[in-house]
């Protein structure tokens, strides 16, 4: 069992088990917690397929998570479960799976969860045994139509179409950025990371957490028994404060293992009553129907429940009805001028003194490795980012092209324009933000070193005001649009700003925790 913690009280904000075999104790878990559970919320991931038949059969869901939601008098808890599709048969969960995606007493959540329930549905179909797909869900509320309804509902305005991803409703609705680095990973090796089961539970318990929103607002005139009854700023707020106070995985990552015995003991006086009850009350046999929804979640579902049926259709793969599709993995071709653009870097880079340069590295990175962006200004490094928020790929190349730096991206397609030089583009292949930063210094053959650090604004790419300012330099400085911390003004500390954006910046001991990190990734102490 997993723990996800509060780095501030050692709390547990919720449980992950991962569910690897059926004669594991977890699996009985699962099971108990689906018979008393009213709302579950559900996501499913899968090796990303990278090959040229791409489109030719869908992927293999390697794992599907499972929150489930309990209500209890004072408060609402939530369990998640990660269930290895890779190494749990699938005929022992068929079943199970099928009776609560189409259970009336428990609603499902999901986010653009068809797509995923086509994989889901192949996966078993083509397991054999005589499995069919899991063609069905319902009740159902989609996490895209509830932000509608938070959105516009309430202000008497009609609803439209909504694309916003799921990190950007996280972050409106419940006030923290939901890292989405971990996405395209492969999620068909064993063991799976610590980052790896942070992630794939953050993204079904957040569901539930949206909803609870959803909840309180739908329902705030009512006489509410249950998850309103906690105000929603209240619930789980040691999962916020991590994802607050931390960056990126790191901030969800104090992960603890330890004995099932050292846990209930760690945490008898916190864990909820309902999954006692469920363990006490519950028997392996019991059926999925085995508690009634709530009267006001019947409400919610009755006014906002959808559902989700498959075609025949939706399960066979679409092919691209292009002729002469054009493969956009490790090589493209041009045919107009026969160019040939490769992933791997070609150089010399276009600030090398042989092409006009001057000498110093400079590079341009989309949207697609913005977090690359500011560690290469935390190492010294020149890295702009693209004038518009949604620049087309030719307004990316002239950038890059008029400023002499070479465009960094993930984005494979980039890689096809047939003006492009392939000094002008380098494909990222790393997902997080340390690695690429190691990959880009290793490619170009970066020098770092420790003077460097931290010597960018990484707020705009500017330069620092050689002289440092004094406190009431500073004081004086930021007036009109940055407030210095009066603590800061007794510690007789060194103020350095931008030339270009006035940001001030100081040596306290966010900067010194910078600076050792960048030390510890870019391994200058070797």
């Amino acid at each position: 069992m997993w723990l996800l913690m509060d780095s501030q009280n050692a709390r547990p904000s919720f449980e992950i088990h991962i569910v690897s075999s059926i004669d594991s104790p977890e699996f009985t878990q699962l099971t108990h917690a689906l018979t008393r559970s009213q709302l579950i919320a559900l996501d499913a991931e899968w090796k990303p397929l990278r090959t040229p038949d791409q489109h030719s059969s869908f992927p293999r869901v390697s794992l599907l998570q499972i929150a489930c939601q309990f209500y209890s008098e004072h408060r609402n808890d939530s369990v998640v479960f990660l269930l290895d599709l890779l190494s749990v048969p699938l005929s022992s969960v068929w079943d199970l799976l099928r009776d609560v995606f189409v259970s009336p007493h428990v609603l499902k959540l999901g986010f653009r969860f068809k797509q995923d329930l086509v994989y889901l549905s192949t996966t078993f179909s083509s397991y054999g045994g005589g499995l069919s797909g899991l063609d069905r869900i319902e009740p159902f509320m989609d996490i895209t139509s509830i932000y509608n309804h938070l959105q516009y509902k309430q202000k008497g305005r009609k609803l439209h179409k909504q694309s916003k991803s799921l990190a950007a409703i996280c972050s409106e609705v419940l006030g923290f950025s939901l890292s989405k680095e971990l996405q395209c990973s492969d999620w068909s090796f064993r063991p799976l990371t610590e980052e790896q089961i942070a992630y794939a539970a953050m993204d079904a318990h957040c569901l539930l957490e949206i909803f609870n929103v959803f909840y309180s607002k739908v329902l705030k005139g009512d006489v509410l028994r249950n998850v309103s009854a906690v105000p929603s700023t209240e619930m789980n707020i040691g999962l916020k404060v991590i994802l607050e106070k931390q960056d990126a995985h790191e901030k969800i990552l104090r992960t603890k293992v330890s004995e099932a015995s050292n846990i209930i003991r760690a945490t008898a006086s916190d864990f909820p009553q309902s999954m006692a009850n469920i363990r006490g009350n519950c028997s392996a046999s019991s059926s999925i129907n085995c508690m009634h929804m709530d009267e006001d979640l019947q409400k919610i579902v009755k006014s906002y429940g959808e559902k989700i049926m498959l075609k025949e259709s939706d399960k066979k793969p679409r092919t691209s009805k292009r002729k002469g599709k054009r493969s956009s993995t490790m090589k493209v071709v041009c045919s107009e001028k026969k160019i040939v653009c490769v992933e791997d870097w070609q150089g010399p880079p276009p600030w090398d003194s042989s092409f006009g340069g001057d000498g110093c590295p400079k590079f341009l990175c989309d949207v697609m490795v913005e977090g690359l962006a500011k560690h290469l200004r935390c190492v010294g490094i020149d890295a702009a980012v693209p004038f518009s928020k949604k620049p087309d790929s030719r307004e990316l190349i002239d950038q890059a092209c008029k400023e002499k730096r070479v465009l960094l991206t993930r984005d494979a397609k980039l890689l096809r324009h047939e003006y492009l030089l392939c000094n002008q583009i380098y494909r990222v292949k790393s997902l997080l933000k340390n690695e690429q930063l190691l990959e880009v210094i290793e490619t170009f053959n970066l020098k770092i070193s420790e003077d460097q650090l931290m010597s960018r604004c990484t707020k705009c790419n500017g330069r620092f005001i050689q002289k440092s300012l004094t406190t009431e330099e500073a004081v004086q400085a930021a007036k009109g649009f940055q407030k210095i911390p009066s603590c800061l003004f007794d510690r007789n500390l060194e103020f350095w700003q931008c030339m270009d954006c006035h940001q001030l910046y100081w040596e306290g001991i966010q900067y010194r925790n910078a600076i050792q990190k960048f030390i510890d990734v870019c391994k200058l102490n070797d």
